[in-house]
């Protein structure tokens, strides 16, 4: 009988894949994105010293008085919106978009679009 492997499974393993070829550094850090069932985060990590730079989610008070569900494709863009403020305030311009595993769609595409007009080169 053929199993299917879940979707989870198949997500981290696309992940790993595609953390294999990049890392964020100082001059070009990683904008890494997760999306669970009732919330998006995303961070701005280095790499190379292991350290968050700037972190984002739906769960923040600041950005949750803003949303009407954080689930939605507008609450990915206002966050994309967010983590970009925050990022250019800390001096960040450029940076590597990690998907973490997620097709390039829906949430996780308007989360980069989003971000990409706030100002970030990605």
């Amino acid at each position: 009988m053929i199993t299917k492997k879940s979707r989870t499974s198949v997500r981290e393993n696309k992940h790993r894949k595609l953390r294999n070829r990049f890392s964020g550094t100082a001059q070009r850090p990683r904008l890494a994105v997760f999306r669970s069932n009732n919330h998006m985060y995303a961070q701005i990590i280095d790499d190379v010293v292991g350290k968050t730079i700037v972190s984002a989610s739906t769960l923040q008070k600041e950005v949750k008085a803003e949303l009407e569900k954080t689930n939605n494709v507008d609450a990915a863009a206002y966050l994309g919106t967010v983590v970009a403020k925050k990022a250019l305030e800390k001096g960040i311009t450029t940076v590597v978009y990690d998907r973490g595993g997620f097709i390039y769609q829906g949430k996780v595409k308007a989360l980069a679009e989003a971000a990409r007009e706030a100002g970030l080169v990605f």
